[in-house]
Parts: C-alpha cells; sequence; structure tokens
C-alpha cells in the first residue's frame, strides 16, 4: 500500500477534481490512507492566483468530508499546504489546527522572503542572497513545530543548472534545522513529472536533485515520499521514484505522519 499525504483539488486554480475524485482513484489502486492538502486558503486572500480563496475554506472541508462518508473504509486526512508568515502563526495554530481540527499542515516555501519582497522560489533563486533566504526561510518554518513536513525542499533546482557551492551552503542549512527539529523532507513526485525542455548537464527534472539528497545522507532526518497530485491519475504518481531515490541513498523514508511531536 502506497501512502500519499500532498494532493490537491481544483480549488488551486492549477489543478483538477475535488476530493472524492483523489479519494475513488486511491481507493481502486487499493490505497486506503490519503491526505488532502490544498494551498492553504489565507485571511487576507494573499497570492490569490495559486489557491482557494478564504470564503472557500468552508467548501473543502465539507469536500473532505464528503468523500470520509462515502468511503468510510479509507482514512482520509484534512491538511493545507502553507506558505509560513508570523502573521499567519495563530491563524495556523488556532484555528486550523485548533478549532477546525486539521490532522496536519505542510510546510512549503514557494514564495521566499527577501528584503520586504517575496521572491517565486521556482523561478527566483538564483543569486546568493535569494538562495541563503530560502534556506533561512524553511529553517524558521521548521522551528514553529507547525508542520508535519517540508514539501519540496529542493525547488530551487529550478533555479540552478549545476551544483555550486551557494546551493550546498543553503542545504545545509536546510537540513541542520530538518536534524534539530526532526521535521521530515518530502522527495516530491510532481518533480519527476516536470520535464528540462532539453537536459541540462544530463539532468531531465529540475528535482528532486540528487546533490541534495546525497547530502542529506550524512544527516539524522527522514523523508516522506508523496505524489504532489494536481489530477485524480496522479494520486500515487511517481512515489515509486521518490521511494527508489530514497533507497538507493540508504535514506531513512516514513509513510505516515508521526505528528505532532
Amino acid at each position: 500500500m502506497t501512502t500519499n499525504f500532498h494532493t490537491h483539488t481544483f480549488r488551486c486554480k492549477h489543478a483538477t477534481g475535488d476530493v472524492i475524485d483523489y479519494a475513488k482513484a486511491a481507493f481502486q489502486q487499493g490505497n486506503l490512507v490519503l491526505g488532502i492538502s490544498d494551498h492553504v486558503a489565507l485571511p487576507d486572500d494573499r497570492w490569490p492566483e495559486v489557491r482557494m480563496a478564504f470564503d472557500q475554506l468552508d467548501a473543502y472541508e465539507a469536500a473532505i468530508d464528503t468523500a470520509r462518508e462515502h468511503l468510510p473504509e479509507m482514512q482520509i486526512l484534512k491538511g493545507m499546504e502553507c506558505e509560513y508568515d508570523t502573521v499567519y502563526h495563530g491563524y495556523f495554530e488556532d484555528e486550523l489546527l485548533g478549532r477546525r481540527k486539521y490532522d496536519y499542515l505542510i510546510g512549503a516555501g514557494h514564495y521566499t522572503p527577501l528584503n520586504g519582497a517575496w521572491l517565486n522560489s521556482f523561478s527566483e533563486l538564483g543569486p546568493p542572497k535569494a538562495l541563503a533566504a530560502y534556506g533561512r526561510y524553511l529553517a524558521e518554518m521548521m522551528a514553529t513545530g507547525l508542520f508535519a513536513f517540508i514539501a519540496h525542499p529542493d525547488i530551487f533546482g529550478c533555479s540552478h543548472d549545476t551544483w555550486n557551492a551557494d546551493l550546498e551552503a543553503c542545504s545545509r542549512d536546510i537540513l541542520e534545522a530538518a536534524q534539530a527539529t526532526q521535521t521530515p523532507l518530502e522527495i516530491n513526485g510532481n518533480g519527476f513529472r516536470k520535464i528540462f525542455s532539453s537536459p541540462t548537464n544530463g539532468r531531465e527534472n529540475p528535482y528532486p536533485w540528487r546533490p541534495f539528497w546525497e547530502m542529506a545522507a550524512d544527516y539524522d532526518i527522514q523523508v516522506i515520499c508523496n505524489a504532489d497530485a494536481h489530477h485524480p491519475h496522479q494520486v500515487t504518481a511517481n512515489i515509486n521514484h521518490s521511494q527508489a531515490l530514497a533507497k538507493r541513498l540508504n535514506l531513512t523514508v516514513v509513510d505516515s505522519l508521526k505528528w505532532p511531536k
């Protein structure tokens, strides 16, 4: 049985299908544990082009409840994938994890704070200062204790062609934080589905980037393998590739959420 705790719905505006569609697809494959984790709805509706509006939050939760009713044989977990900002800390802790009883939150650095602005982490982590800021940002997330794991920590691969000392320093910051906080890091299946138009230095995919995970093998950390599904047919896609990478590098893999710590 394969578990997947990273699943999106149509509400994020760059995925298709609703909770029940992913749950049925997972069930048909014999998988009885599924985490739904769409991009978090934010009270101020920041970054509206890539997430549900705040007024869709109740409907999202209702869709999870409906799927649970239709497939009682499954464990369908209620989660969100979150960018962290101190202004949202109370919302995440008291509202989502507290009053609304979310099962877990994922930390993710799709955007990186630097000098009062937010950089797109998929395209703007080229400069050394931006890379350093990204590493600090993920470390800050992990220190909060709010997040069950960190999604695709190596997305800086989208901004770089070759491995270098700045990437190594950024990776060290992330891995040291993961070890200190015992926060699992995700080997992200969606990265395997992102193909360079022309392979760069032998790399077909921007992430997972092997040098990062080779460094990870030197730390006392855990990794979690997820599909990062954006369409129902992807509900377990490429998890096997993530698991194979982890096995080759002798990384410690977890397939359940041992959280809160």
